[in-house]
């Protein structure tokens, strides 16, 4: 059935999950009062016009929609058609079925060291600095310290003018033997971008007349305020624009080398609604019009995304506090959940430690909690380090560190092969308990995963936890300490700091 507006009457246990990702820690939804608005606001991260529940049930629209429970109902108004369905059985039968009806997957991964090796961006460590000789440092110190080489991220402020994508030359005076030295070493060079154009620079004046830029309710070029300050913005509905970002792009890759690019930004508030765009759409459209522009890219990473679920973008969570609890370590798992249940396999961690700047720049940061993030991180499908842990950390919890990236490394295959099934199926790589078991009344767990169908991982995410309670489903179940665990059953565990707990099943 389908309509603009509906009202459900939930089921006895039924559980739901969807929207935005950033909304992982309320979900699953159903239990108490929530409300959300797709139309508004993707609170800095990924979403989508989805709900699912583990009771089969679920809504789609292709337009972005509001939702609310309340008084064990789901109250739903959207602009756009509402599509509904049921009897698809538990929560891993009605994601196949929305995967397959609504966002076949594409049968190709991103670039395959993302996942088999450990992602290194430097924002955190050079911020707005950086520099040719401090890329290389950072570089020679991942191998110094036993860390795999992988992806290194050079972030904001390479470049001159946003939307001039050119090497700064005072900054980077060699950037093709740069990039050499790089690929020698064993990575692979990913460079910052983003959809705007510094209005007071050549590149500004070289697009004014042309179309390319988001114009506003006068019909005069859009000047929006963002992070950085105050720029025009790419109109990517235009397939004329993103011809142009893209001969930026590719002149970068021939003539340095580059292997891919971190498209940030997107975000549907750097939109208006009455926004004239080459072709007619909301903040959402926009926000999907620039993650298509990634699509040619093997090696691309996005944070802000709408729909595009099943295609081959790597989806970072947001920024993340160097912090517990409240957008900070305890986040990491139930928002990459709802990745998965939202269709984005290809996920991403948000930096370890935390990616919010303003973080780091306290003397006092907690050690413990890196070592903890590291941990929680090394079994997803990616993971990504930014403050340089031998500055920041002890010998002590270098080691742990360095330990967790090892072990990402050391089932970076596994992982991989997980990707191309994704790639195939549509399915998530980092899975809900609740996904793999639907009789075992795991929906409200936020503190385990499943990597696939095979690997039961449970970090720490509490500080000074050193004894913690997993909960196993049934089966016979291979520790990593070498305990063998009998399922159904929930067993506490010794947690010290230098163990990431995960048991493989049989």
């Amino acid at each position: 059935m389908s309509n603009h507006n509906l009202i459900l009457n939930l089921l006895l246990d039924e559980h739901w999950w969807g929207g935005r990702v950033a909304d992982g820690t309320n979900m699953p939804y159903g239990t108490a009062l929530f409300s959300a608005d797709l139309t508004t606001s993707h609170k800095a991260n990924q979403a989508s016009p989805l709900l699912i529940s583990n009771k089969g049930r679920f809504i789609w629209s292709e337009e972005p929609f509001a939702f609310r429970f309340e008084q064990g109902s789901l109250l739903v108004e959207g602009k756009g058609e509402l599509i509904t369905g049921e009897g698809h059985g538990a929560l891993k039968e009605v994601f196949q079925y929305v995967s397959r009806t609504f966002f076949p997957p594409v049968p190709s991964i991103p670039e395959k060291l993302l996942f088999t090796a450990p992602q290194y961006n430097l924002w955190i460590e050079l911020l707005y600095e950086p520099t040719q000789d401090k890329v290389l440092q950072y570089a020679k110190e991942v191998i110094k310290h036993g860390m795999p080489p992988g992806v290194i991220m050079i972030d904001d402020n390479w470049h001159e003018p946003y939307g001039t994508w050119t090497f700064h030359s005072g900054r980077f005076p060699d950037p093709k033997g740069m990039v050499e030295e790089l690929h020698a070493m064993g990575f692979k060079v990913m460079l910052w971008v983003c959809p705007f154009i510094s209005p007071d620079s050549l590149t500004f004046r070289e697009l004014e007349f042309t179309g390319y830029l988001l114009k506003d309710r006068e019909g005069e070029n859009a000047i929006r305020k963002w992070w950085n300050g105050n720029s025009a913005v790419l109109d990517c509905t235009n397939p004329q624009a993103v011809i142009w970002i893209q001969e930026q792009l590719d002149n970068l890759q021939r003539e340095y080398g580059i292997d891919g690019f971190k498209l940030d930004a997107g975000d549907v508030e750097f939109y208006e609604s009455d926004d004239c765009c080459y072709v007619p759409t909301s903040g959402s459209g926009q926000s999907e019009a620039w993650a298509r522009v990634g699509l040619k890219y093997e090696l691309n990473e996005y944070r802000a995304c709408w729909k595009l679920a099943g295609q081959p973008l790597v989806q970072r969570l947001k920024d993340k506090i160097h912090d517990w609890q409240g957008n900070g370590l305890d986040t990491l798992i139930p928002d990459g959940l709802a990745q998965g249940l939202l269709g984005y396999a290809y996920t991403c961690p948000d930096m370890i430690g935390g990616g919010e700047f303003l973080s780091f720049t306290s003397a006092e940061l907690d050690q413990e909690l890196v070592v903890r993030s590291a941990q929680c991180s090394a079994l997803f499908p990616m993971m990504q380090f930014s403050a340089a842990p031998w500055r920041i950390l002890d010998e002590d919890h270098l080691r742990y560190c360095v330990e967790a990236a090892q072990l990402h490394s050391q089932f970076g295959q596994e992982i991989l092969e997980l990707a191309r099934q994704s790639s195939l199926t549509g399915e998530p790589i980092v899975r809900h308990m609740a996904y793999e078991f639907p009789e075992a009344s795991f929906e409200t767990i936020q503190d385990q995963f499943m990597l696939g169908s095979f690997l039961l991982v449970a970090p720490v995410i509490t500080k000074g936890m050193r004894t913690r309670v997993v909960a196993f489903p049934a089966g016979t179940w291979d520790g990593d300490d070498g305990s063998i665990v009998e399922g159904p059953s929930t067993k506490q565990i010794d947690v010290p700091l230098s163990r990431l707990p995960y048991y493989r099943k049989r």
